[in-house]
């Protein structure tokens, strides 16, 4: 399993203070890495950094608004300064606004799409440039969707936005590997977090069950094993894949 192993590398999580943010960014911590928690909830990056150092791992709290291009070289540069160089970043930050098409108002799309793509896009192209220069190479990991994949109701920013992600892993994949940086995707399904707390629960969280092959919703370790093999040199022959990790909801 050593390949698996990422001790004395440094990672950016971004988007770390909750949900599926901070369960890579332990799950980062754990297999060895120094890790960099970076978002916009200084309180929850703090307390999840002390998590981390009482198993003896190395992390950093950084406040990053990824949609602002100065918070994300600050946050780049502060990761490099105190942790060494990056060798994975973890894309996870995003949002959404659930609601009909007809009722999204131009902030609302403007919000989703500047976070989960733009914002995204920032990240990346930091990160490979800081890779680049130093000349180590590195693992890229994006958090798309299955409503990258497939359609569904009331999301337009949300599922476009993804969609351009997984466009975007594979554009950067495809020019990138010279600089033997790798760049994937996850998209994975439904998962108990703030963000899907009102589909996945009551009535429309029956419904939801009911259209995933499995009849279960994700637990957060499913997405251990897709985050690790990407991240790690398992993964040094995968670049431009997008792994789904859904229960089957794409079928």
């Amino acid at each position: 399993m050593s390949r698996f192993d990422l001790a004395g590398r440094a990672a950016i999580v971004t988007g770390a203070g909750n949900g599926l943010g901070r369960h890579f960014a332990l799950t980062l911590a754990r297999a060895g890495a120094r890790v960099a928690l970076a978002g916009r909830h200084p309180e929850q990056l703090q307390s999840l950094a002390a998590e981390i150092e009482a198993f003896d791992g190395r992390a950093l709290a950084l406040p990053l608004d990824v949609r602002d291009i100065a918070s994300v070289r600050e946050t780049v540069a502060a990761a490099e300064t105190e942790l060494g160089a990056i060798a994975i970043l973890v894309n996870n930050a995003g949002t959404t606004a659930w609601k009909p098409v007809l009722d999204q108002s131009e902030a609302d799309w403007d919000t989703v799409v500047d976070t989960n793509l733009k914002g995204a896009w920032l990240m990346a192209q930091q990160t490979a440039r800081h890779m680049v220069r130093l000349g180590h190479g590195g693992s890229i990991v994006n958090i798309a969707s299955v409503l990258g994949i497939k359609a569904e109701k009331q999301l337009p920013g949300y599922t476009a936005s993804k969609a351009g992600l997984i466009q975007l892993t594979r554009s950067m994949a495809l020019e990138l590997a010279r600089h033997r940086i790798r760049v994937n995707a996850i998209c994975p399904g439904y998962f108990p977090s703030d963000m899907t707390s009102t589909i996945v629960k009551g009535p429309l969280g029956e419904g939801l069950l009911g259209r995933i092959p499995q009849r279960r919703l994700g637990d957060l370790t499913d997405l251990d094993g897709p985050l690790l093999l990407l991240a790690s040199d398992a993964g040094a022959y995968m670049t431009g894949s997008v792994i789904l990790v859904d229960g089957g909801l794409s079928l």
